[in-house]
């Protein structure tokens, strides 16, 4: 059995806090993506959740992005939230015809229902993904309660997807619930993200994993210890599997891919071990003249 690939990333490529941490102190705003991707090779594309990028942001996407990077970009809220998958065709057509241009770089598109959407829904939610092109590759997140019963309901969203070739998105964000931490954007994800059970769900070849950390890095080794034996086996099955890393306000986002990535490569070889950041690559001829 070959061995498999991780896809690992952050949900934002372009974070101005990042600036002389992770991008290069003198980086400019063209230069985010260029200098992300030569570290991490996927990112989310939550962006898309609120309105269409303008051709021409796709156009420099794909210029600023290497062959090898992947864009999982989030279905518009417009076909998820606002129309519910009813009528949405169109709004579907354009949104895939817009972001084309991207090619080999789109990575799985990622669709996250409303928390209303539940299991009573389950065929209309079928004959959406039925319509839509095979050419690309899709996951799913559900956050209905309903979809996470242990039983009929969620064996029946499970075995859908799986005969789709569809991935279920994974959502862990026990660490975010678990902290004490009371700063604004600690308080604010917890208000905007789900606390739903955890599953290590791997139905196809790319299962897709959102994890949530606390503020706090050191209090998350333990559940990135627990993702990284499940990550580096579906590696040695020979899976695909895209790990995003969370922070409330994604300033630490880099740091908990790096603690991550440095974990599945101690317990999977062939997993890269982590790449210096532009901004320390950027620090090292001071460092050694100093020296």
């Amino acid at each position: 059995m070959s061995v498999g690939k991780l896809f690992l990333g952050c949900p934002v490529w372009a974070h101005e806090p990042w600036r002389g941490k992770f991008f290069t102190a003198a980086a400019r705003r063209e230069e985010f993506l260029p200098q992300y991707a030569g570290v991490f090779d996927t990112s989310e594309g939550n962006s898309t959740f609120y309105g269409l990028p303008a051709p021409g942001t796709v156009a420099r996407w794909a210029a600023e992005a290497p062959d090898t990077f992947r864009f999982c970009l989030k279905f518009p809220r417009t076909i998820t939230h606002d129309l519910q998958l009813v009528g949405a065709e169109a709004a579907t057509r354009e949104f895939l015809a817009r972001v084309a241009p991207l090619g080999a770089r789109l990575g799985p598109f990622f669709l996250q229902l409303h928390p209303s959407f539940g299991a009573r829904r389950l065929r209309e939610l079928e004959a959406y993904l039925r319509s839509l092109p095979r050419e690309f590759s899709y996951a799913v997140e559900v956050r209905s309660p309903e979809f996470f019963d242990g039983a009929a309901e969620e064996r029946a969203l499970d075995e859908m997807l799986a005969q789709r070739g569809m991935e279920r998105v994974v959502f862990d964000t026990r660490g975010l619930f678990a902290s004490v931490a009371t700063d604004p954007a600690t308080l604010d994800a917890k208000r905007k993200k789900p606390r739903v059970p955890v599953r290590r769900t791997a139905l196809g070849a790319r299962p897709f994993v959102r994890f949530v950390g606390d503020p706090v890095l050191e209090r998350n080794h333990a559940l990135l210890e627990e993702w990284a034996t499940t990550v580096a086996g579906w590696v040695g099955e020979g899976r695909t599997p895209f790990f995003f890393t969370h922070h409330p306000d994604d300033a630490l986002a880099p740091e908990l891919a790096r603690s991550f990535q440095a974990r599945v490569h101690a317990r999977a070889p062939a997993v890269p071990a982590p790449a210096a950041w532009p901004a320390e690559r950027e620090s090292r001829p001071t460092q050694l003249s100093l020296l």
